[in-house]
């Protein structure tokens, strides 16, 4: 039996609010900017000629409203059900939802024993620093790496034990460090990848029990309204 595989559109979802004014957002919603909105439509546009099977999203609003955005743009909004799975949510930082990233990294920075946050991103992982937002969280409710992981690895399985060997193209609006994990844990070639892009288009196939990387944080399918 022929394996025709399986291709994942892995889609960040537009701007928000949060990433505007540079505070830590991992579950907390806050919705897209008017600039964010605008991207996600470009890209829309730039997928218009590829035909999605299957869309899927985490359960928070800024992944929704992205997907609905593109598929709008692309054509396919009244014809495909967008199925919300929580295992795609972003990374969660407990008390430290909500505060400026700099003041966030600043704190982690000096509990890992660093002068500065320049140094901490330099010298250490990103395993070890989502360790430390939950060391640092009073109320122990930040996801480590762990816990993050796992739950994520959980609704990849479910997606490839679905749509495994089907020759479907899968659309999946998630997160940046999300989208940016999975395939940094799935893809051996990729290390130490740049963070994600609002609206950013990454493309991998799964076939023969591998993933191959066909476009990694690419916004030049981007395209203007005619």
């Amino acid at each position: 039996m022929e394996n025709k595989g399986v291709t994942i559109y892995f889609v960040r979802h537009g701007e928000t609010y949060f990433n505007y004014n540079g505070r830590m957002q991992g579950w907390s919603n806050t919705p897209l900017t008017e600039h964010g909105k605008e991207d996600v439509r470009r890209c829309g546009r730039g997928l218009s000629d590829v035909q999605f099977d299957a869309v899927y999203t985490s359960d928070l609003s800024r992944t929704q409203e992205t997907a609905s955005l593109i598929l709008e743009e692309n054509g396919q909004l009244d014809s495909m059900e967008m199925i919300q799975m929580p295992e795609f949510r972003e990374v969660f930082f407990g008390s430290l939802e909500g505060e400026f990233g700099s003041v966030a990294y600043s704190q982690v920075a000096e509990h890992l024993g660093y002068e500065n946050s320049k140094e901490m991103f330099r010298h250490t992982t990103v395993p070890e620093r989502m360790n430390a937002f939950r060391d640092i969280d009073s109320e122990k409710h930040a996801e480590d790496f762990m816990m993050f992981w796992s739950r994520v690895e959980q609704g990849l399985i479910q997606l490839i034990e679905k749509h495994r060997d089907t020759g479907e193209t899968i659309l999946l609006v998630a997160h940046g460090g999300t989208i940016r994990y999975i395939l940094e844990n799935l893809i051996p070639e990729l290390v130490n990848p740049k963070a994600l892009l609002n609206a950013s288009v990454s493309v991998a196939r799964y076939e023969d029990g591998l993933y191959h990387l066909e476009r990694y944080n690419d916004v030049s399918h981007f395209r203007d309204e005619a």
